[in-house]
Parts: structure tokens; C-alpha cells; sequence
């Protein structure tokens, strides 16, 4: 069920200061992730947090080998990218970022970000991630470089605490339960995964026969 409460943004002072002193700077937002598969659960958080911050735009980042993923649950980059691409057609709010991909090897964050901010020394990223991978920072490779580097952003959800040790910014979307594994196990049995995933990556799925067990 979405969650209906809607509230600004909270930004802190400090986010305030760095958007104005930064004005001139691009402001994009990344969300990183497996996709395995993407579906409307990742656009509406994306398309949610793109119009509330004025983003320019928000970039879909794939994990190349994500360090959280079981072997047997992975499918190809390759699969992953391309069902990415047609998940965000005609949004021009959306696009891809293969660094991760192209890289190869275990995705972690804070090198991704590293090498993209050298690349785009105009640009401030926003990072967007769940509430419930908010929880998880502490645990996150060079988690207080990385704070340098990126500002996250919260996604709400009505069964975890908006509290964080880190400057988190935190953004309603509507709440929906829906995850890349839960559309894997339905595919597995046979299930339908109609309006869960849009009809281009279902498309996608059923010609190559992913995640038939």
C-alpha cells in the first residue's frame, strides 16, 4: 500500500550551504544496485527523488559483482544492463552509468564514486538508497570517505526509523512491496510479474528465459 504522507525533503543546513556554495555544480543522482531484476519499486524511488531534490538527472548504476549477492542468484551484467535500459526508456529524467560494469570485479561504492568525481569535478551526487541499506552504512566500504564524496539520500519506508549517525537527506516516495527477489521466486513458480516490472523488461525476461529456475 503507498504511503501517503508526503512531506518535504528534510535538508540540513550544512546540505543547504554545500547546494548554494555549489551552484554552479551539475546536481545528478545515482542509484546503485544489483537490478536482478529492476522494477517500478526502482522508478518510482528514482522518479520520486529526481523531482523533489530538482535533479538533473539520476543515473541507474548496475553492480558489476556485487559484494552482498549470492552466486546462484546473479544473472550477466549484461542481462541486467539491457533490462535497465528498457526499464528507463522515455523518462529524460533517466539514464545509465556503466562504470562499475565496464570495471568488472567487486562493485564498491566508494571507488565507483572516487573515479567518477575526478571524471566530473562539476558535478555533486546524490547517492539514493532505501531506508532499509541506511541502517546498513556503518558497514559500507570506506563509509567516511565515501561521506566526502556523495550525499545520501533516504527513501522513506513506514517500517524503519528516519535516524542515521550519518547526514542522510531524507525523501518520501510512495511505498510499495516490491523487490527484485520477491519477481525471481514468482518467476521461479510460474507467477505473473505484470505491473511489477514494466512491460518492455518483462518482455525482455520472457524471450530470454530468465529466472526459470
Amino acid at each position: 500500500m503507498a504511503n501517503e504522507t508526503l512531506t518535504q525533503p528534510v535538508i540540513t543546513v550544512e546540505t543547504k550551504k554545500k547546494i548554494l556554495d555549489n551552484g554552479r555544480h551539475k546536481q545528478v543522482g545515482i542509484m546503485g544496485g544489483t537490478f536482478n531484476p529492476p522494477h517500478i519499486g526502482h522508478l518510482i524511488m528514482a522518479q520520486t527523488v529526481g523531482t523533489q531534490l530538482g535533479l538533473e538527472k539520476v543515473y541507474f548504476m548496475p553492480d558489476a559483482n556485487p559484494p552482498h549477492e549470492h552466486p546462484k542468484n546473479a544473472i550477466s551484467a549484461d542481462h541486467r544492463v539491457a533490462m535497465v535500459k528498457r526499464a528507463i526508456t522515455g523518462n529524460p529524467l533517466f539514464d545509465i552509468e556503466l562504470a562499475e560494469v565496464k570495471r568488472g570485479g567487486i562493485s564498491y561504492t566508494y571507488d565507483t564514486m572516487s573515479n567518477l568525481k575526478q571524471q566530473h569535478p562539476d558535478t555533486d551526487y546524490y547517492f539514493i538508497i532505501g531506508a532499509d541499506m541506511v541502517n546498513d552504512l556503518p558497514h559500507w566500504h570506506r563509509i567516511d570517505e565515501l561521506l566526502e564524496l556523495v550525499q545520501f539520500v533516504g527513501v522513506k519506508r513506514p517500517d524503519f526509523q528516519v535516524h542515521s549517525q550519518y547526514p542522510v537527506l531524507w525523501v518520501d516516495a510512495p511505498s510499495l512491496d516490491v523487490s527484485s527477489s520477491m519477481i525471481r521466486k514468482r518467476l521461479a513458480c510460474g507467477l505473473s510479474i505484470r505491473y511489477l516490472v514494466p512491460d518492455e523488461v518483462l518482455d525482455y525476461i520472457e524471450r530470454e528465459g530468465l529466472y526459470r529456475g
